[in-house]
């Protein structure tokens, strides 16, 4: 036996069990469910002093498929909301898990829920897959989960932020941060482009501008999608005609900086052939 194909035989004996630690201290499971959300579509947040914005890509694959039924965003609670990328059915499990977490602690303290803290319960269910340590604790998933969620919100300990909750159960906060299979050109873009003076509304044409760099279909307002949370009016999802206006100013800036580089180009031209012309009286 070739020793690469010993590797893959040594690999697979522990890329079976969910608990199982390979020599190298690597659970493969784990590692295979984040390639799973790699291949998801593509979700951004961003924090801002004034808000958080969310932003969706919508995978619309037939024309007969209506929009409206791909649920990407969900609200938490009145001041939390999260997107997610990867497998859907497992991101309601999660979702439903941080709405009763939320609710049970405004039942219980009378006050909403920190957001810090929900992510915690919601990265601690995710570690809940295969036996428990003692063998008695209940078994929720025979697997871990295949989705990460970007989950944004305010309270009145730290303002607004936003926690990206990976499948690992860790959780980290971002100023804005980008998941599923566009991210790496769309983190790269928000590190160039990201202020710590956003308005909401810059915010927002950021995250659209973006999600149209990465997305294979071209952007309008049914396969995007928005949701903003604020002090004021908490969580909110943009409605199409919201989202279409953004969408056409985009597009009209575009036509306008492509406008404004050919006259340039024609500009250079017409000087080039002044100076040969000069060339040649001389």
């Amino acid at each position: 036996m070739s020793r690469g194909l010993g590797d893959v035989y040594k690999r697979q004996e522990y890329d079976r069990g969910v608990s199982t630690f390979s020599p190298e201290g690597r659970l493969f499971q784990v590692e295979y469910s984040s390639e799973a959300i790699k291949l998801g579509s593509t979700a951004i947040g961003i924090a801002t002093s004034h808000g958080i914005v969310l932003g969706v890509e919508k995978r619309i694959t037939s024309t007969l498929l209506v929009s409206d039924s791909i649920e990407k965003i969900m609200e938490i609670d009145s001041h939390i909301g999260c997107a997610m990328s990867g497998l859907t059915a497992d991101a309601r499990s999660m979702v439903e898990h941080a709405r009763v977490s939320a609710v049970s602690h405004n039942l219980y303290f009378d006050e909403p829920m920190a957001i810090e803290s929900l992510t915690q319960s919601v990265c601690d269910l995710a570690l809940r897959f295969g036996e428990g340590a003692s063998g008695e604790e209940e078994r929720l998933m025979s697997r871990p989960f295949g989705v990460a969620l970007l989950i944004g919100g305010f309270d009145k300990l730290k303002g607004y932020q936003l926690y990206h909750a990976e499948p690992s159960g860790t959780f980290y906060q971002y100023k804005a941060k980008a998941i599923g299979s566009g991210s790496e050109g769309a983190q790269s873009e928000l590190q160039n482009v990201y202020k710590n003076d956003l308005t909401l509304e810059q915010a927002e044409m950021i995250v659209l501008k973006i999600l149209k760099q990465v997305m294979e279909e071209k952007l309008d307002s049914t396969n995007a999608q928005l949701c903003t949370i604020t002090k004021e009016n908490g969580y909110k999802v943009l409605s199409e005609e919201e989202t279409k206006e953004i969408v056409d100013i985009i597009y009209e800036e575009e036509a306008a900086e492509k406008q404004r580089q050919e006259e340039e180009e024609d500009d250079e031209e017409d000087e080039d052939e002044d100076e040969d012309e000069d060339v040649d009286m001389n």
